[in-house]
């Protein structure tokens, strides 16, 4: 679910201090995207799930990653499927607990 490896190369450069602060931010901006694609999934999904796909990989949460990725693929083979947002959500909150907890 964590790529404990890139946690602690981001600890490493940044210190623990602005890892935190990047933490915050990176977990304020998924739930601003996940709210924003629940509230208009059929305008914004490439976009936002884009957006978490890479900043989840970046901060290493991999599995939330997978999960953007795979529902792009899925999307791009049906567009006028139902966004299954759900997933992501429940991967996203799992790993911010894990990492936090």
């Amino acid at each position: 679910m964590i790529n404990w490896d890139r946690i602690a190369e981001l600890t490493s450069e940044l210190g623990e201090d602005d890892f935190g602060e990047v933490i915050a931010l990176f977990c304020d901006e998924v739930d601003e995207a996940l709210n924003d694609l629940a509230a208009d999934p059929v305008t914004q999904a490439r976009e936002k799930l884009h957006f978490i796909k890479g900043s989840a990989l970046n901060i290493g949460f991999d599995a939330v990653s997978s999960l953007c990725a795979g529902e792009e693929a899925r999307l791009a083979a049906d567009p006028l499927g139902d966004l299954r947002i759900t997933p992501i959500r429940d991967a996203f909150h799992e790993a911010r607990l894990e990492l936090l907890g």
